[in-house]
C-alpha cells in the first residue's frame, strides 16, 4: 500500500512538471517622483517632438550624418551585434536540449580474423572457416532527456534572459556611440570657434603692434610700449598651437568612432560651422521611467533574471535525470543485400537514470556559486539604477547652469568689446595708457573664449541628458526590448 502511494506521488510529480529553484521577481527599486533639476529652465531652441532620433534636434545636418555613419560603421557596435548573435545561438542550444534528438548511423566493415587469438583458434577448426568477415548496419537512433525537475527549462530561462540582456546592451552601445559622436562633433565645433576667436584676437593685436610702432616712429610712444604690445601678441599666438592640437585629436577621435582611418573626414570638417544650438528638452519623465526605457538598466535587470534561473539549474542537479532512448535498424554480417530483410531487423528501447547521489557536496558548492552570482547581479542592478539617476541629475544641472553661464558671458563679451574700442580711442587721444588697451584685449579674449566653452559645454550637457534618459524615451511608448 505504501509503495503504491509512493508511485502515485511520483506520477503526480512527473505530471506537474515541477521546476527547481526560485521563481524570478523583478526587484523593487523605490525612486523619487521627479528630478531635482528641470532642464526646461534653460533657453533652448523650442520643444522637442521626436526623441527617438534626438540628434536631429540640434538642427545640424553634418552632425546627423555623422551619427548615422557611426551607427552603421562603428566597430564597438559590430562587437555588440556579434555578442547578440552568440546569445541567440545559446538560446537555440537551450531550446534544442528540451527536444528529442535523432541520428542515422550506418556501418560497413570488412575484417580479417587472426588465427592466433582464442577466437581464431576455435573458429579455424571448422572446415568452412573463412578468415574474412563482413558487417553491415543501418540504424535510426533517438534519445530524449525528460526535464522532470526543470533543470533544462531553467537553462532556457537563463538563455532567454541572456539574449535579452545582450540585445539591450547592444542598444545601450548604439546610444553610447551616437552620444559619443555628437559629443565629439560638438567639441570640434567648439575648438574651431575658440581657434577663430584666438586668430581674430591675433589680428587685432597685430594691428595694435603696428599702430604703436607707428606712434613710436613719430615720437609719440616709448619703445617699451612697442615691446609690451609685441609681448601681448606673442601670448595670444601661443594659444593657437594648443587649440590646433586639441582640434586635430578631436577630428582623429571622430574618425575612429566612425570606423574610419584618422584623417578621413578632416577635409569636410575643415570649414568652420557654428556650435550646434542647444535644443529644449521636455517630457523627460520621472526617474522610475528609466527602468523601462534606459537600455543599460534593462540589460542589468535581464542579467539578474538569468542569474536567478541559473540557481534553479544548479538545484535541479539534486534530482535524478531520466532519459528515453531507442534504436530501430538492421544489421547483418552476410551481405549488403540482406541488410533490410526481416531477419536483419533490430530494435531497442532504454529508460535511463542518472543521479548524482554521492556528489551532493559539489552540487551544494555549485548552488552557492549561483546564489553568489545572483547577489552580485542584484547589487550591480541597484547600483546601475542609482548611477542612472545620478547621470540624469548631473546632466540636467550642467545643462541649466552652462546655458545660464553662456547668456551671462555673451552679455559680458558685448560689454568688453565696447570697452576695448573705447580704451583704444582714449589711448590715441592720450587719455589712457597702453596697459589699459592691453588689459581690455586680454579681458575680451578671455570672455570670448569662456563664452565659446560655455556654449560647447551646454550642448554637450544636452547630449549627456539625452543619453542619460535612454535616448528616445517617450511617455506613451514603453520599452520593447524587455518584452522580447
Amino acid at each position: 500500500m505504501r509503495a503504491r502511494h509512493s508511485l502515485v506521488l511520483l506520477g503526480a510529480t512527473m505530471l506537474a512538471g515541477c521546476v527547481a529553484g526560485p521563481d524570478y521577481h523583478r526587484p523593487e527599486t523605490p525612486l523619487p517622483d521627479h528630478y531635482t533639476q528641470s532642464p526646461t529652465r534653460h533657453a533652448g531652441s523650442g520643444a522637442v517632438q521626436d526623441l527617438d532620433t534626438w540628434w536631429l534636434q540640434f538642427d545640424d545636418p553634418m552632425l546627423a550624418r555623422y551619427v548615422s555613419l557611426a551607427i552603421a560603421q562603428n566597430l564597438d557596435l559590430a562587437q555588440a551585434a556579434a555578442r547578440v548573435t552568440q546569445a541567440r545561438a545559446g538560446l537555440g542550444a537551450a531550446n534544442a536540449a528540451l527536444l528529442p534528438s535523432a541520428s542515422v548511423r550506418g556501418l560497413a566493415a570488412r575484417s580479417h580474423q587472426s588465427l592466433e587469438t582464442p577466437l581464431g583458434q576455435v573458429a579455424s577448426s571448422k572446415p568452412d572457416y573463412d578468415r574474412w568477415g563482413n558487417q553491415y548496419e543501418a540504424n535510426l537512433e533517438a534519445s530524449w532527456e525528460i526535464d522532470m525537475f526543470g533543470g533544462l527549462r531553467r537553462g532556457r530561462e537563463a538563455a532567454i534572459a541572456g539574449l535579452q540582456a545582450s540585445d539591450a546592451a547592444a542598444t545601450a552601445t548604439q546610444l553610447a556611440v551616437a552620444a559619443q559622436t555628437a559629443d565629439t562633433y560638438i567639441a570640434i565645433r567648439g575648438l574651431q570657434a575658440r581657434l577663430e576667436i584666438a586668430q581674430r584676437q591675433v589680428r587685432t593685436q597685430q594691428e595694435l603692434v603696428a599702430k604703436v610702432a607707428l606712434l613710436h616712429e613719430r615720437g609719440l610712444a616709448a619703445e617699451y610700449q612697442v615691446r609690451q604690445a609685441d609681448g601681448a601678441l606673442s601670448q595670444v599666438e601661443a594659444t593657437i598651437p594648443v587649440l590646433q592640437s586639441g582640434l586635430d585629436a578631436a577630428m582623429n577621435a571622430l574618425d575612429v568612432v566612425l570606423g574610419a582611418v584618422p584623417g578621413t573626414h578632416r577635409t569636410e570638417l575643415a570649414a568652420h560651422a557654428p556650435i550646434p544650438a542647444v535644443p529644449r528638452i521636455e517630457n523627460m519623465g520621472s526617474p522610475a521611467n528609466l527602468l523601462q526605457r534606459r537600455p543599460d538598466l534593462i540589460a542589468a535587470e535581464r542579467r539578474l533574471a538569468a542569474a536567478n534561473a541559473r540557481i534553479g539549474e544548479a538545484v535541479s542537479e539534486f534530482y535524478p535525470k531520466f532519459s528515453l532512448s531507442g534504436l530501430l535498424g538492421s544489421a547483418t554480417n552476410v551481405s549488403s543485400g540482406n541488410l533490410f530483410s526481416a531477419g536483419a531487423s533490430q530494435s531497442a528501447g532504454v529508460l535511463g537514470l542518472r543521479w548524482r547521489l554521492f556528489d551532493f557536496g559539489r552540487i551544494n558548492a555549485q548552488i552557492e556559486v549561483a546564489k553568489g552570482q545572483e547577489a552580485e547581479a542584484l547589487a550591480a542592478y541597484r547600483l546601475a539604477v542609482l548611477q542612472a539617476t545620478e547621470d540624469v541629475e548631473n546632466a540636467f544641472s550642467a545643462l541649466v547652469h552652462r546655458a545660464e553661464q553662456s547668456v551671462v558671458l555673451t552679455r559680458g563679451e558685448d560689454a568688453l568689446t565696447h570697452a576695448r574700442a573705447s580704451s583704444f580711442a582714449a589711448y590715441k587721444r592720450g587719455a589712457a595708457s597702453l596697459l589699459d588697451v592691453l588689459y581690455a584685449d586680454t579681458s575680451l579674449l578671455q570672455a570670448s573664449d569662456a563664452r565659446a566653452q560655455a556654449q560647447v559645454e551646454a550642448a554637450r550637457a544636452a547630449v549627456a541628458a539625452y543619453k542619460a534618459l535612454g535616448g528616445g524615451w517617450r511617455p506613451d511608448a514603453p520599452a520593447q526590448i524587455a518584452k522580447r
